[in-house]
């Protein structure tokens, strides 16, 4: 999904609706909120996936309802957030998967980006069959036993082989190296998003059908999906330096926060917010939930959220 910084990842048109203010693509025009002197508004980057913007829904609402801010939300591909951040095209991003390139360069080497903390959810990226065909086959859960399993994983899209279903092709993914470098009788193939992807699965798992598919943790759909883990060689750091060689499982990241400079330094109360929000897994996915299955508008979704956790997010407004 969004890991390495080999590649961006893509936003999926299927979800724009569920951005706040209505989503603009921030590779080729800035947020008209962005930078306005002397004015109370945020500029939030929102990614495609449900998971940032159930964290973007909630600080929105907040921002406005409780802290009196004008926000805009922006939908952009996650290393293209990394440089409208540091132009102070957009003030935030709230949910980061690991990009050690940019930290580098925009962090370390310029400082016109402040990191903003743990957002308190940790992600992983793995490879996952439905727990009903583990719990059928438990050996398909160590990888040196997939090709065992490859005719069973066979669809028209795979060629003979069998398929691992990935997201989007933009999508950060380590999924063609790894097939060819474990020597796996399988072919990647991809959804297209997020969106066709969820629903690819929930079909398989309608039917009880087997499937293999790169996917992540936290996600809402594992609470109607159940899903287990396949094991891939442990990851060791730096096994994954060279996209062509990687051959080792990805990395547990604890996903972070980041804050143009400036605007960490100078957007007083809104930046400190911004610092204090940190929740858990579960809250996360409680948002999503509403989201993406009971179709509320984010705002509602959160302002559900909001009037039963007062005791959560009274602490980040402290």
């Amino acid at each position: 999904m969004r890991l390495r910084t080999s590649s961006a990842i893509a936003s999926v048109a299927a979800l724009t609706l569920l951005t706040g203010c209505g989503a603009a693509d921030m590779t080729k025009q800035a947020s008209p909120f962005a930078n306005a002197q002397g004015a109370r508004t945020v500029t939030l980057s929102v990614q495609s996936w449900v998971g940032a913007q159930a964290n973007v829904a909630v600080a929105q609402y907040l921002l406005e309802h409780e802290l009196g801010y004008r926000v805009d939300t922006v939908q952009v591909d996650e290393v293209p957030a990394w440089d409208a951040l540091s132009q102070g095209r957009v003030d935030a991003i709230l949910e980061d998967w690991g990009h050690p390139e940019q930290e580098q360069r925009y962090v370390e080497d310029k400082g016109t980006i402040t990191a903003g903390g743990d957002l308190g959810v940790t992600g992983h990226i793995g490879w996952f069959v439905p727990t009903y065909f583990a719990e059928q086959h438990p050996d398909v859960t160590d990888w040196k036993n997939l090709n065992k399993y490859a005719d069973l994983l066979r669809t028209a899209e795979s060629g003979g082989k069998g398929q691992l279903m990935d997201g989007s092709p933009s999508y950060v993914t380590n999924d063609k190296a790894l097939v060819k470098n474990l020597n796996l009788d399988y072919q990647v193939v991809f959804a297209g998003s997020e969106a066709a992807q969820i629903t690819q699965m929930k079909q398989f798992a309608k039917e009880k059908k087997p499937f293999l598919s790169y996917w992540y943790t936290p996600q809402w759909l594992t609470e109607q999906v159940p899903m287990t883990e396949v094991k891939l060689p442990p990851y060791k750091e730096g096994c994954d330096a060279d996209p062509e060689k990687v051959a080792c499982a990805y990395p547990v990241t604890p996903l972070q926060k980041y804050l143009n400079t400036d605007f960490a330094e100078n957007a007083g109360t809104a930046a400190e917010f911004l610092k204090k929000f940190k929740w858990t897994t579960k809250d996360q996915n409680q948002v999503s939930l509403l989201i993406a299955e009971q179709k509320l508008r984010p705002e509602e979704a959160a302002k559900k959220w909001v009037d039963s956790h007062e005791s959560v997010w009274k602490e980040w407004l402290s």
